[in-house]
């Protein structure tokens, strides 16, 4: 693994995390898995950002035992080992964000809060679009789909989409289990469409120039090696 590829993509994945925190301050809504997550979390009375790792955790995990038996998950433990660290990390920074940064912010005005979503789900979006783009770190959740896109008829996007309409219909249940209050809203669908948007421009940009200067030497040793 390239060092500056593997900063980057925690750069991208900590901006993610901004993001998710931002969205779940905004109090509008949040996405389906994030909905699952916040109502668990207020259930059980644990963090956002410890359930959020919990939950990407298993994910992980899933990954790990679908792919064990096979040569490449052999090799591609360090792999394993620094997105298990990242999403340490992600929810560590989603604690921090929403109840010590955001702790003492008060959006009482709805204006400022859809303001603050929006701004927040962007920046997820973008933060995430980077993350894939690098091609290092994975999204348990979308490497597990993709995984079981491979294993049985289905295809990625109704592995994703059932997994969303599970996290809505668990959120569903939990708030009125529980008598908690429906993180289910306007949010939800903004984010439906505003996320994919975002992430699809990010995956088309590089941000941070990561590897040109590598595929900058790499071109100069060619020229070398052709002239001689």
């Amino acid at each position: 693994m390239k060092p500056n590829k593997v900063l980057a993509s925690l750069l991208f994945y900590s901006l993610s995390a901004l993001g998710i925190s931002m969205t779940i301050k905004a109090n509008i809504g949040v996405s389906s898995f994030n909905a699952f997550n916040v109502t668990l979390g207020s259930a059980f009375m644990v963090k956002a950002g410890t359930i959020t790792t919990i939950m990407n955790l298993l994910f992980l995990y899933l990954c790990w035992t679908m792919e064990g038996n096979q040569r490449a998950a052999r090799e591609k433990r360090q792999e394993y080992l620094v997105m298990g660290t990242s999403l340490l990390l992600f929810g560590y920074l989603i604690n921090g964000f929403v109840y010590t940064v955001f702790g003492s912010i008060q959006l009482t005005n709805y204006s400022l809060r859809l303001l603050f979503f929006v701004l927040g789900t962007t920046l997820s979006g973008i933060g995430t679009g980077q993350v894939l783009r690098l091609h290092l770190l994975k999204f348990p959740i979308e490497h597990f789909c993709q995984l079981m896109a491979g294993q049985c008829r289905w295809s990625f996007k109704q592995i994703r989409y059932s997994i969303d309409f599970v996290c809505i219909v668990a959120a569903f249940s939990l708030a009125i289990v529980f008598q908690l209050p429906l993180v289910i809203r306007e949010g939800t669908i903004i984010s439906f469409f505003l996320v994919s948007a975002a992430i699809a421009w990010s995956k088309e940009h590089n941000l941070i120039l990561v590897g040109v200067a590598n595929q900058n030497i790499d071109t100069q040793r060619a020229e070398k090696k052709n002239r001689s």
